[in-house]
């Protein structure tokens, strides 16, 4: 069973998140664990202070160490093998390939969700075993980061989504963007479904979402081609369409 547990000064967001969807089912069918820990329930003084000046001078407020350093000691108790990710614009940059990684982790994962201008820099070396960002930009707290995280961990952990076939085929699994899903009606708009897939041809309903896949890839994210290598279906297949588009520009 995959634990999650998120360190945050607002668990409303994070409890809240943990009771809907494909999340709560996950629970339900005891397959993930989820819980907030409130980082302030830590705080020793009378006012419940978990931050303070930067020393140096500047503008904001950094967290402090000492309730930090409690509320992860606290979560490790549960599950002494859970690796500390910290969320952090500095961090590594996400991807489906740090998703199924971590979908492997031993016990689960500790997010530490920072706030103001960040946490105390010796949390960070005593504590933390791994930074992550879910890009080049900057929110207000850690908090949604570690949901789009648990979110896409989650659904990697068999059972959780409802079929076992949907996370093999989702954009990036192999670094290529899916191909192009429809369902009912078959027509709108004046728009109809491709044929071939109300054929009932396993074998050239595959072959069209491969060269959907591809189509997709090479007009939106061309870069993943550098990531992944065209096999020889794939380089006959845009070979193919090359030749298609060439008529037709001629035309």
């Amino acid at each position: 069973m995959m634990d999650f547990t998120v360190l945050t000064l607002f668990p409303e967001l994070i409890d809240a998140f943990f009771e809907h969807g494909m999340i709560s089912r996950g629970i339900e069918k005891k397959l993930i664990t989820g819980s907030s820990i409130n980082i302030r329930d830590f705080s020793t003084d009378r006012h419940k202070t978990v931050d303070d000046r930067p020393y140096g001078g500047g503008s904001g407020m950094v967290m402090k160490p000492e309730p930090l350093q409690a509320a992860v000691l606290y979560a490790k108790k549960k599950m002494p093998e859970s690796k500390v990710v910290l969320m952090t614009p500095q961090g590594t940059r996400f991807s489906q390939a740090k998703a199924w990684e971590l979908s492997c982790a031993n016990e689960g994962l500790i997010f530490i969700c920072g706030r103001y201008e960040g946490i105390d820099e010796r949390i960070t070396s005593c504590l933390v075993d791994e930074e992550i960002s879910i890009g080049d930009y900057v929110m207000t707290g850690g908090e949604l980061a570690s949901m789009v995280i648990i979110d896409s961990i989650a659904r990697l952990i068999p059972g959780v989504l409802g079929s076992c076939e949907s996370p093999k085929s989702d954009s990036f699994s192999d670094d290529r963007l899916e191909y192009a899903q429809y369902t009912r009606p078959e027509e709108f708009e004046g728009l109809p479904v491709p044929e071939v897939l109300l054929s009932g041809n396993h074998e050239k309903i595959r072959q069209w979402r491969k060269r959907s896949s591809l189509q997709r890839t090479f007009l939106k994210r061309p870069d993943l081609f550098r990531k992944n290598k065209l096999n020889l279906e794939e380089k006959k297949i845009l070979m193919q369409w090359s030749q298609e588009l060439e008529v037709f520009v001629k035309e």
